[in-house]
């Protein structure tokens, strides 16, 4: 059976991509794919998967879920389904966690390799990243629209110097889920185009057309952010304007897109054979009609979409 795990990260398209999936839950399955995205994930299938088993009832734990997946892998198939497409970006960390250790999913490899060596045999891997400066304004901005305090430039300071890049990110999917495709794409690519997202983790299925135009959990803009804080009574300075959410002074967003752009000529380099970089649409990823598709009963444009 073809798995693949689109883990995030967190702040790119990631609940509009799981709304898109459920919409057209169906129409996937009737063509042998099935979707688990967080509703079904955290209904406790995944439980004693988060953290490092330490303990005999941690361990038991562990044991337990690894069992509930296989035991829904093997259900999966013998109702004819062919690909498992598991949607949950939490599987990396939270942005909770990332804002409260001022690091970029400083667990990833830990957990990753946990939930891989419970699913047994990965296909593929999807990440989608987006640059530092706007990744970090988004989750701080979400942050504050669920009861965090607001960033003091302290901490802001600290979300800049942070060690960990992307490039690190990367390495440890690779290190952790060593069998499987390690494929990234740039946020530009796919926000706004769950389809695009779909074929690439489906490895070019056809992808339906409704729900695309759904845009769900953006971060509020800054008057919402800043009537949210006055609501709360935070004294903390917040920026002006009433565009988008943006925290940092011009020396900090400068050196998150040197970062960026550290991770940029990395990925674009190879990513040192780790990880295929998906900026732009290649032949083998554009969506084709599937063979033998005429005899399940759909047609597709010129696209992929299903129509």
């Amino acid at each position: 059976m073809d798995i693949t795990l689109h883990v995030g990260a967190h702040r790119c398209a990631s609940t509009s991509f799981q709304y898109y999936l459920r919409v057209n839950a169906v129409a996937l399955q009737a063509r042998g794919i099935a979707v688990w995205g967080p509703k079904r994930l955290r209904s406790g299938m995944l439980h004693g998967l988060g953290h490092q088993p330490l303990s005999a009832a941690d361990r038991k734990a562990a044991a337990r879920a690894q069992g509930r997946i296989r035991l829904n892998l093997a259900t999966a198939a013998q109702s004819g389904i062919t690909q498992v497409l598991v949607s949950e970006e939490n599987l990396l960390g939270s942005i909770r966690s990332n804002l409260r250790r001022q690091r970029l999913y400083r667990d990833a490899g830990e957990r990753m390799a946990r939930v891989a060596g419970a699913f047994g045999s990965v296909t593929r891997v999807v990440l989608v990243v987006r640059p530092q400066d706007q990744y970090w304004a988004s989750a701080t901005g979400l942050g504050i629209a669920r009861g965090i305090a607001a960033p003091t430039q302290d901490r802001l300071d600290r979300l800049v110097t942070q060690p960990r890049s992307w490039r690190d990110v990367v390495t440890d999917l690779a290190c952790a889920v060593p069998g499987a495709e390690i494929l990234v794409l740039p946020f530009d690519r796919v926000a706004g185009r769950p389809d695009t997202l779909l074929r690439t983790a489906t490895g070019g299925a056809p992808a339906p057309r409704e729900g695309r135009e759904a845009w769900r959990l953006a971060t509020p803009p800054t008057p919402v952010l800043r009537a949210i804080l006055r609501e709360r009574g935070e004294t903390t300075p917040m920026p002006e304007g009433d565009g988008r959410w943006d925290p940092f002074n011009d020396l900090q967003r400068a050196t998150l897109r040197e970062i960026w752009a550290d991770d940029l000529f990395w990925l674009r380099a190879g990513a040192d054979g780790l990880a295929q970089w998906l900026e732009e649409e290649t032949p083998s990823l554009q969506a084709v009609k599937a063979p033998g598709a005429e005899d399940r009963g759909y047609a597709h444009d010129k696209e992929g979409h299903m129509v």
